[in-house]
Order: structure tokens, then C-alpha cells, then sequence
């Protein structure tokens, strides 16, 4: 049975990066970036990102949205969305 993981995606540096937490490990988490700030990355290429980092959504699993702010003390600071799925490795992919 594949390993379990959470997918993450928002936007560091001016750009939308995705990544895999391999928690519990010393191994570097997979990495891709969209190389751009807007817009928001598709499902598609959500999948196809992953695709290539080798996993994939587990069956049913839906992408949760959590937006959160610069300054927690200043309601007018800049929000940051970030977005989450579950994952697991492809079958025959090495993560």
C-alpha cells in the first residue's frame, strides 16, 4: 500500500510552488515550481505537478484552501492562500 502524504501549494518568492511534506524524515521534500505569481494553478496542473514529483491525490481527496495573514496583529496586512491535499506515492514511482 503507498505511504500517505500532505500536498502543499502557495506562492513564495512571486511564484506558486508546490511540495510534499515528508515529515518524520531527513529526506529533502519534492519540490516543483510554477514559475508565476497568477494565476492560480489549475487542477490539472496541480496533477500534472505532482505527477512528476511522483505521487499523485489519494481517491476522493480535495484540495482545502487556509488563507492566512502577514501580521496576525494587522487586519489589513496581505493575505497568503495556502492549499492542501492528500497524496500518495504512484505505484513504481521511487518517494
Amino acid at each position: 500500500m503507498a505511504r500517505e502524504f500532505t500536498a502543499q501549494m502557495s506562492v513564495s518568492k512571486g511564484r506558486w510552488r508546490l511540495y510534499v511534506a515528508l515529515l518524520n524524515t531527513t529526506e529533502p521534500w519534492p519540490e516543483f515550481s510554477f514559475e508565476r505569481p497568477a494565476p492560480v494553478p489549475t487542477f490539472t496542473e496541480r496533477v500534472n505537478a505532482l505527477s512528476v514529483l511522483g505521487f499523485e491525490p489519494v481517491p476522493d481527496a480535495e484540495w482545502e484552501w487556509t488563507e492566512y495573514s502577514a501580521d496576525d496583529e494587522d487586519p489589513a496586512s496581505p493575505v497568503t492562500l495556502l492549499g492542501s491535499v492528500q497524496v500518495r506515492s504512484r505505484t513504481g514511482a521511487g518517494a
